[in-house]
């Protein structure tokens, strides 16, 4: 890669910046971990009777089921939690850090119902320079981590921020073109750059 590609100087946003839900997600996690290990240590060895009880036995309607409880809408916040840390091919920081994916720049759509119907998120992304040779590494990356973590019915859309790379519409139909993006992952030696760029992920 020849120097006149490289921005030395990239914008950089501070991480406490950052939108995000991670940590209130690990503080709920940490209390319920908290809770169930009271429960537990609560419990007595001596009082076998309460062990055929409802509640253990799983009687109770009240019983916990991961099928009972409402899926949870995936949102915007989620999906940039998801990517937000992955680290940019070029620099030691993160995609957010670097502002190629924003926040007001990601759009989901939810189906009516949840286990049936196309849901779609659509990013876009902002690549650090106009003449940027990685735009597409980056844009694979996300794909990458996406169908990696998100539901099957979840169509996955991304473009390169209108006016941010002289290569626009060569870039977005590379990312979106489902034989390019499946042939590119076949790459070993893309596929091991990709792993890096992940390799940050929360």
């Amino acid at each position: 890669m020849s120097d006149e590609v490289i921005n030395a100087n990239p914008t950089i946003i501070n991480v406490e910046s950052l939108p995000t839900r991670l940590g209130a997600y690990e503080s709920a996690q940490t209390a319920v971990k908290s809770k169930l290990l009271d429960t537990f240590t609560s419990l007595s060895l001596f009082q076998t009777e309460n062990l055929s009880s409802p509640e253990l036995t799983g009687e109770s309607s009240d019983n916990w089921s991961d099928d009972d409880e409402p899926e949870e809408e995936i949102d915007a916040q989620e999906i940039f939690d998801l990517i937000g840390s992955i680290s940019d091919p070029e620099h030691p920081l993160t995609l957010a850090q670097l502002a190629v994916v924003n926040f007001a720049d990601i759009h989901v759509k939810n189906g009516p119902d949840k286990h049936k119907d196309l849901s779609e998120v659509l990013i876009k992304i902002t690549p650090t320079i106009t003449h940027c040779s990685l735009a597409t590494l980056i844009g694979l990356g996300i794909r990458v981590r996406l169908e990696r973590c998100l539901p099957p019915r979840f169509r996955i859309r991304i473009l390169v921020k209108e006016g941010t790379h002289e290569s626009e519409n060569q870039v977005n139909k590379q990312l979106n073109d489902k034989e390019r993006v499946a042939a590119a992952c076949e790459n070993e030696q893309l596929l091991t750059v990709i792993s890096q760029m992940l390799g940050s992920c929360k």
